[in-house]
């Protein structure tokens, strides 16, 4: 069994129906689920997930209301994993940044790597490949690799 974090952009897409990235990314996550595999979350992954959710669709948001969001944050908990913050993640992530020169925005993906390798998980599933590639210590896995129909 191989354990996996769902980037933010998987779990979005995978809720916005009439997006066209919806069908690829609700069947990777369902086969990863079917495929015996423990599919995580962090507490980030759901914070962003909320802030995207709540925010008006013209500010490039979900535009979805506070109860509807609490609603799919409670399905999203019932269904993944939700891996463990600990002390430790600071530590890991100041590492990574030195080490990758991360800069910016991909302060946030650093700490996705730092959740993951605190909590022993492998595996990242993201739309957003290139975003991770740098850390050699985890497999970046785009949903069109579980589901090769989608390529």
């Amino acid at each position: 069994m191989t354990r996996y974090l769902v980037d933010t952009n998987v779990l979005l897409r995978s809720i916005q129906f009439g997006h066209p990235m919806q069908p690829q990314a609700k069947a990777a996550l369902e086969s990863l689920l079917q495929n015996a595999h423990e599919v995580c979350l962090s507490s980030q992954n759901l914070i962003e997930f909320w802030n995207v959710c709540t925010r008006p669709l013209d500010k490039n948001g979900l535009g979805l209301s506070v109860q509807e969001t609490y609603a799919e944050l409670t399905r999203l908990e019932r269904i993944f994993s939700l891996l463990s913050d600990t002390p430790y993640i600071y530590r890991q992530w100041k590492q990574l940044v030195e080490k990758h020169e991360v800069k910016g925005v991909n302060v946030h993906d650093a700490r996705l790597v730092a959740v993951m390798l605190v909590n022993g998980v492998s595996h990242i599933l993201t739309f957003n490949t290139e975003d991770f590639r740098r850390f050699s210590h985890i497999t970046v896995v785009n949903p069109s690799e579980i589901i090769p129909e989608y390529t």
